[in-house]
């Protein structure tokens, strides 16, 4: 099965070591930074390293804990300190997406079908008019308009659950709809429930928005209910965000009696929830949505920027109650409310059933690249969806998700170490997350190939600095 589930300084001395370990601590910064230090390097253990700075034990430990503070290196339990891959972010705006230099990027995952440019602009043109673009260049509220709403809630709707239109607010992406959900629903100082492995932007969310995630233990069925119950007994929960639906990084979609007894959970401790729904539309035999669990209580976040461009996006909240005006506050007051061009074209895909479309034509998408997957990978133990963009891999030993990263990095290709995913105390060491949408399916499968011919190759074989240790530190 698989499961996840500083003290002060005092006295003229203590001072003198709270200096030295911040100022080694950027040295070592500025040797990862040029890249003496190269992701997947090991770090010399702590007595060691201690040794060669002519410093205390306890001043390596402080520098040790300041570089994984900044994102630089990641802790193993009894494996080790090494490089991450990909520093986690500090100050990105939400919607823009890490840059990598590799030839073939499996970290980025947005699907793009054939003929989509064609089926997008050909609904633009009505908008282009001289009257109609005046209006559709205006400004736009939280609430959109009735045309969009309506449209929306259409779109939204599965398994017998439909919002009502007036339900329906509208932000710039479905990231930004995570963060006004969450503003709404979490003052600062809060804790939020998550599964162990999540969404890796809600972690930057949580630190814009001053609050803690708490990683709940899950399983092949999702979240676990005890587990929320637990978590929210130690110390209270304000909220829970969940992927109820095709799950990222593993792929899972929580059966119906794991969402009943979740909603049974959620009643009893009287816990909001965000339910992030930005894969979804690539499962159709998906159960209901978690709202319609647990109506009174969630918050759907959904967007178009996987159904359509991520471009053109517009994200989707539905709140519980029809015009929640605490939610639109937290939208207009983040700036993350739908600019109006962006409302009216997708308006427009909406209700000419370019959206639907689309969505049709990237579920056949994913469904050809798992055939890809399914021979470039046979016999490894990978955990995926037949309809989801993304596998999650469970690395051959003696691999190291950082380490497996650097060697296919080196041979231009882009994979996601299992660390951005975790939460809290969470360890992923031996995983990778494989994001099949973004290529073309031919430069995919050659990619696959290459990757599986790293993982059989070991890190033996790989013999340069990025993946053995022993750079001086």
């Amino acid at each position: 099965m698989w499961e996840w589930g500083g003290d002060r300084v005092k006295g003229a001395e203590g001072v003198r070591e709270f200096q030295d370990f911040r100022r080694i601590a950027d040295a070592v910064a500025g040797e990862i930074a040029r890249g003496r230090l190269r992701p997947g390097d090991r770090l010399p253990p702590q007595r060691l390293f201690a040794r060669r700075r002519r410093i205390a034990p306890s001043t390596a430990s402080r520098v040790y804990a300041e570089l994984v503070r900044r994102g630089l290196v990641v802790g193993e339990v009894g494996r080790g300190t090494f490089v991450r891959a990909v520093p986690e972010p500090t100050g990105r705006a939400l919607t823009e997406p890490a840059a990598t230099p590799a030839e073939v990027n499996l970290e980025l995952n947005y699907p793009f079908a054939p003929g989509q440019s064609e089926l997008l602009s050909a609904s633009l043109g009505p908008l282009l008019r001289p009257d109609v673009f005046a209006s559709a260049t205006g400004t736009a509220a939280a609430a959109g308009t009735p045309g969009a709403r309506v449209g929306a809630a259409a779109l939204l709707a599965h398994g017998g659950w439909r919002p009502a239109p007036e339900q329906v607010l509208f932000t710039g992406t479905a990231r930004q709809g995570i963060a006004g959900a969450l503003a709404a629903l979490v003052p600062p100082g809060g804790r939020v429930g998550v599964e162990a492995l999540t969404y890796p932007v809600v972690k930057e969310i949580a630190a814009r928005l001053h609050v803690t995630l708490v990683p709940l233990a899950m399983d092949e069925r999702g979240m676990r209910p005890g587990a929320v119950a637990e978590a929210h007994r130690s110390a209270p929960l304000s909220a829970l965000y969940v992927q109820p639906t095709l799950h990222n990084p593993t792929g899972t979609t929580m059966p119906d009696g794991r969402r009943r007894e979740l909603a049974a959970v959620v009643r009893d401790l009287d816990l909001p929830v965000v339910e992030d729904r930005i894969w979804s539309f690539l499962g159709p035999e998906a159960p209901a949505p978690f709202a319609a669990y647990a109506p009174e209580r969630t918050h759907v976040v959904d967007g178009l920027s996987k159904r359509l461009a991520p471009g053109l996006s517009v994200g989707f909240l539905v709140t519980p109650g029809a015009d929640d005006e605490r939610t639109a506050a937290a939208l207009r007051s983040g700036g993350w409310t739908a600019a109006r061009f962006a409302l009216e074209a997708a308006t427009r895909w909406l209700a000419d059933g370019t959206a639907g479309r689309l969505a049709a034509a990237k579920r056949a998408d994913a469904a050809a690249r798992h055939r890809l997957v399914d021979t470039a990978l046979a016999g490894h133990d990978i955990r995926t969806d037949p309809h989801a963009y993304y596998v999650w891999w469970r690395l051959p030993a003696p691999w190291r998700g950082e380490t497996f990263t650097a060697a296919a990095a080196a041979r231009g290709i882009a994979v996601t170490p299992g660390a951005a995913f975790t939460v809290g105390a969470t360890t992923a060491p031996d995983l990778v997350r494989v994001g099949l949408a973004s290529p073309p399916q031919d430069v995919l499968a050659a990619a696959l190939r290459t990757l599986a011919e790293v993982a059989a190759d070991g890190p033996a074989h790989h013999t340069d600095a990025t993946l053995h240790p022993g750079t001086p530190v």
